[in-house]
C-alpha cells in the first residue's frame, strides 16, 4: 500500500485557546477524561515517553471489531510544546479481540488569529476488512472528541500539567 494510499483519519479544527493549552490538553489525565471519555492515562510530553489512553468497553458490539473502548498506547517520538507531538509504533487494544497497530497519531498546533488551528492525523499501513472499519469508526468518534476538545478549552477547561521535568503527586492508573 503506497504513502497515499493509507487509511488515516484526519481532522482539523479551530479553537480559541493558546496552543500550549490545546497540546497539554492531550497529556493531563482530567483533560483526557473529559474530551476522550478516558477511565485512565498515562502520557508523558517528551521524546521516548509513553501515551496510553484507556477507555471502558461499549456495552455494545461493532459487527467487526466487537466491544469498542479497550486501549490506545504508543510511544511519543516527538514534543515541541504548543507546536506538535508524535505518536510511532501505538496501537489499539480492543476489551475482546485482537489488536490493531502498529499506525501513528500526529498533532499539530499552528496559530490562526486569535485560535489555534488543530490537526490531528491518524494513520496506519494495512488495508484489512478490521484495520477499515476501525478507520471507519473512529473518523466519527475524533470529530466528536475534537468538538468535546474544543468546547472544554473554549469554557474555560484548562489542563493542569506540572510543570516539565516535576513528576505528578498523583498518577491516573
Amino acid at each position: 500500500m503506497s504513502q497515499q494510499e493509507q487509511l488515516h483519519s484526519d481532522h482539523t479544527v479551530l479553537i480559541t485557546a493558546a496552543p500550549t493549552l490545546v497540546l497539554s490538553a492531550f497529556f493531563d489525565p482530567r483533560s483526557l477524561s473529559y474530551w476522550w471519555n478516558a477511565t485512565h492515562s498515562v502520557t508523558t510530553p517528551r521524546p521516548l515517553g509513553i501515551y496510553a489512553v484507556e477507555w471502558t468497553s461499549t456495552p455494545f458490539q461493532d459487527e467487526i471489531l466487537g466491544a469498542l473502548g479497550g486501549a490506545f498506547y504508543g510511544t511519543v517520538m516527538e514534543f515541541r510544546q504548543g507546536h506538535h507531538f508524535f505518536v510511532a509504533n501505538a496501537y489499539w487494544l480492543p476489551p475482546e479481540s485482537g489488536p490493531i497497530g502498529p499506525m501513528m497519531l500526529e498533532v499539530t498546533c499552528q496559530v490562526d488569529g486569535a485560535a489555534t488551528k488543530l490537526r490531528v492525523r491518524q494513520s496506519g499501513t494495512d488495508d484489512g476488512p478490521r484495520w477499515k472499519q476501525y478507520y471507519s469508526v473512529i473518523d466519527s468518534g475524533w470529530k466528536e472528541s475534537l468538538d468535546a476538545l474544543k468546547h472544554y478549552l473554549e469554557q474555560g477547561g484548562e489542563p493542569c500539567l506540572p510543570p516539565q521535568g516535576i513528576a505528578p503527586s498523583k498518577t491516573n492508573i
